[in-house]
């Protein structure tokens, strides 16, 4: 039979004390496999168990399961919820959240997997993975791309686990391989963002009826096949009343109503967050949208501090797109981290709930005769997948960092001229967020780190 759901006791920052009732057995009782998250980590002879060096202010769960003597494992006890104490009230475990966004496609042409998360060392120093995007159409949340969220078939040598699918498994693509992740790796906490750039032009008319967009997001993110791999929700919705590739006439309370509703199906056991703008000028887009009311239904926000200015504006000037703070001959007042943080302060919005956002690209310019930011170009500089932006880690040796400006980096080699975080800079925006009294951060994305996850570790060490 399968034991007694284990009861907590005991619980602090680190540790946590469990016991259940026996199984039976017509072979007897041998011992019992305590598993968190789905893990074992334990095996036990009595019906109690003490897990020590847990990490504070983080959520486990807690099964256990019986063995006989001929070895044969009994049926999964229920499951017990335990959240350590401490941890600073930020929305990762320890102190701070260190969230970064997977990209669905970045399995084709770029060739990154979830396996890179592990190999890289990244896996160990992040608490959230926003998997994005979901596809916003006809008022529903659907599918972005089904073979590679749950089709692709992974070989041994590509698996986290080193396991090969099988033609005939049920769950196959990234979703599968963010389960055996998590398995691995317990403290993570997985999102399925929704929208984006691309696709946040279906939110207006989901916005017409919150209640049912909200259920068939539920029932997406729910589905029997994958809801053990996923912790919650992100809606990236750019941008509510305001114009991105395009326009939203929703209205200032669309937002806030679409939120809770979301909170309402998903409940207090699910994470419900959102990334949104930092255009922080005045009558801009955090104006637009009532973020302040929004926010008591969201665990936090993303604030997309980044991409603030590029060679979309052909001819310049070169500004760096991610700059900490204003500076002089800034090309727009509003548009900096600093100034879009205390914005949605001043909005309302805890800072606990606000995390910051790093870009791990830079945004170029060609036809640039000038090293410091300000000078005139001619268009956008080449990049690997489109022209006027790169990686980090082909701009970290194509075009290494010559100065910086307003807590960013930038760069200039021949005619080209970029701007990108550096560990250095990643380190002293981390500072600042923890001066703030920050959340933590968010960074997008994964495939644009070096192969030994250098950003990710600056963000980590400079978080703790």
């Amino acid at each position: 039979s399968a034991p007694g759901t284990p009861s907590a006791s005991n619980i602090t920052d680190t540790s946590v004390a469990l016991s259940w009732t026996a199984a039976t057995d017509d072979k007897g009782i041998k011992n019992y496999d305590v598993l968190r998250d789905g893990a074992k980590v334990a095996t036990v002879t009595g019906t109690t168990y003490t897990n020590t060096g847990l990490t504070a202010g983080t959520d486990y769960s807690y099964t256990v399961q019986a063995r006989d003597t001929a070895d044969q494992t009994g049926p999964v006890s229920g499951a017990r919820a335990v959240r350590t104490t401490g941890g600073g009230g930020g929305p990762g475990p320890g102190s701070a959240g260190k969230l970064g966004y997977f990209t669905e496609w970045g399995v084709y042409q770029r060739n990154y997997h979830v396996k890179n998360l592990v190999t890289s060392g990244s896996a160990s120093k992040i608490t959230h993975i926003n998997y994005a995007f979901g596809n916003v159409s006809g008022g529903r949340c659907t599918i972005g791309d089904a073979y590679a969220d749950y089709d692709k078939a992974y070989t041994a040598d590509q698996a986290v686990d080193g396991v090969a699918d099988t033609w005939d498994q049920p769950l196959r693509g990234n979703f599968n391989q963010l389960r055996k992740l998590k398995a691995q790796h317990p403290h993570i906490k997985v999102l399925w963002s929704f929208g984006g750039w691309t696709w946040s032009g279906g939110f207006g008319q989901a916005a017409a009826n919150p209640a049912a967009f909200a259920q068939s997001c539920y029932d997406l993110v729910e589905d029997p096949r994958w809801a053990d791999v996923f912790d919650g929700i992100d809606l990236d919705w750019e941008y509510p009343n305001a114009c991105g590739l395009s326009c939203d006439t929703s209205g200032p309370a669309a937002f806030k109503n679409l939120m809770q509703a979301m909170r309402a199906k998903f409940g207090t056991n699910n994470l419900v967050t959102a990334a949104v703008t930092a255009d922080a000028s005045s009558g801009g887009k955090i104006d637009a949208a009532d973020y302040g009311g929004a926010a008591q239904y969201l665990n936090w926000y993303n604030v997309m501090t980044y991409d603030f200015f590029g060679a979309w504006a052909a001819q310049g000037p070169t500004a760096p797109h991610s700059p900490l703070t204003s500076y002089p001959g800034i090309p727009q007042a509003g548009f900096n981290s600093a100034e879009a943080i205390a914005k949605f302060k001043a909005k309302g919005v805890p800072s606990a709930k606000l995390l910051l956002g790093i870009g791990f690209y830079g945004r170029g310019w060609t036809g640039v005769t000038q090293a410091t930011p300000g000078g005139t170009a001619t268009g956008p500089a080449p990049g690997t997948y489109e022209q006027g932006i790169e990686d980090y880690k082909v701009l970290k040796s194509s075009c290494p960092a010559t100065g910086t400006i307003a807590g960013t980096a930038y760069a200039k080699c021949g005619s080209n001229w970029w701007s990108y975080d550096t560990p250095a800079t990643v380190n002293s925006k981390m500072s600042w967020a923890k001066s703030q009294g920050l959340g933590g951060a968010f960074f997008w994305e994964f495939s644009g780190d070096t192969t030994n996850g250098e950003l990710v570790g600056a963000i980590n060490s400079g978080l703790n």
